[in-house]
Order: C-alpha cells, then sequence, then structure tokens
C-alpha cells in the first residue's frame, strides 16, 4: 500500500541493494522525496537496472539485471528538479538497504 514500504522515509547515507540476489541497485544519494509514497530514486547503478516498456505505454517496467527480479516502474519528465528528469518507483520489498556505517557480520 502507498507510503507502507519499509525504505519510503529513509535518507541515510548508503547503498540499496537487490533483495533477491544482493546486488547493488541505488546509491542513497540518488534517492528523492517525490511524495508518491513509494522510494524514489533517479538514477542506478550503471548496468545494474534493466527497462522492459509496458504494453501500455505508459510507464517502463525495471527490474534488476542481475537476477531480473521486479523492481517497480520508471516514469520520465514529471518535473521533479532532479540530474536524469527521471522518478524509478521502487517497491521496498524488492530491495534492502545496507547504511554506510554498516560493518560486516564475522
Amino acid at each position: 500500500f502507498r507510503g507502507t514500504g519499509e525504505y519510503d522515509k529513509v535518507f541515510q547515507e548508503g547503498v540499496y541493494n537487490c533483495a533477491g540476489c544482493g546486488t547493488p541497485l541505488y546509491k542513497s544519494t540518488t534517492k528523492f522525496n517525490s511524495g508518491c509514497g513509494w522510494p524514489a530514486f533517479y538514477e542506478g547503478f550503471p548496468g545494474a537496472i534493466n527497462r522492459i516498456p509496458d504494453p501500455d505505454g505508459r510507464r517502463t517496467e525495471i527490474t534488476c539485471a542481475a537476477c531480473g527480479g521486479h523492481l517497480g516502474h520508471v516514469f520520465k519528465g514529471e518535473g521533479f528538479s532532479v540530474p536524469t528528469d527521471e522518478r524509478h518507483c521502487v517497491n521496498s520489498v524488492s530491495i534492502k538497504f545496507v547504511p554506510a556505517d554498516a560493518t560486516p557480520s564475522l
């Protein structure tokens, strides 16, 4: 449901990885508050995200390039003040946030 995702309001420094395979997808510095109720990013790591146009032509599905897991959709031209004029609307359940200050478990 809109606005109930774990990462919608998280703005800590770190990296968002694919929940399915652990591949890094987004830097926290590319996340912005779009007001849509889902985590929004303006770009992912190069080569980490595949784009598949939806048959309706209104939006484009985004998936993890490594495992094919569904991430959400990307929208263009909505007028947000971000470098790419894109909004990656990502489902919180499809990503896992790793804080920058996280230390590996032994």
